[in-house]
């Protein structure tokens, strides 16, 4: 499991950094709601993962990275939806964005079902 915890926590920050150019992408494209959106659940993932790193208890850390899981899966939601509804068409960086942010999923599902059938 350690291995996975520093995974994430390298994956997730550098998935932020991904973010906000993509908001900054986004401001030159004059969206403001979605983008700022975008920018809360794409950095909240890293956040909560390192908050994760710190938690007094299995269950907090569980807890912790379920949020971060959530977050992942809203961030996964606006990405799609800047996708279809054309502000992110031209963004050579989506198709990067999209499969990240599916890893990501992917990873935290791994990482909380582990951890809870641990704590059993």
């Amino acid at each position: 499991m350690v291995r996975k915890k520093n995974e994430i926590l390298e994956l997730s920050f550098e998935f932020s950094l991904a973010i906000i150019d993509t908001y900054k992408y986004l401001r030159t494209k004059k969206e403001y709601v979605m983008s700022k959106q975008l920018l809360r659940s794409g950095t909240s993932i890293g956040a909560n993962v390192t908050e994760a790193q710190a938690a007094q208890s299995v269950n907090d850390f569980i807890a912790k990275m379920s949020i971060a899981s959530k977050e992942a899966r809203e961030t996964e939601y606006w990405l799609r939806l800047l996708v279809k509804s054309g502000y992110l068409s031209k963004y050579n960086r989506k198709s990067v964005l999209i499969d990240n942010i599916q890893s990501i999923i992917k990873l935290l599902t791994s990482i909380v079902k582990t951890t809870q059938g641990k704590n059993k």
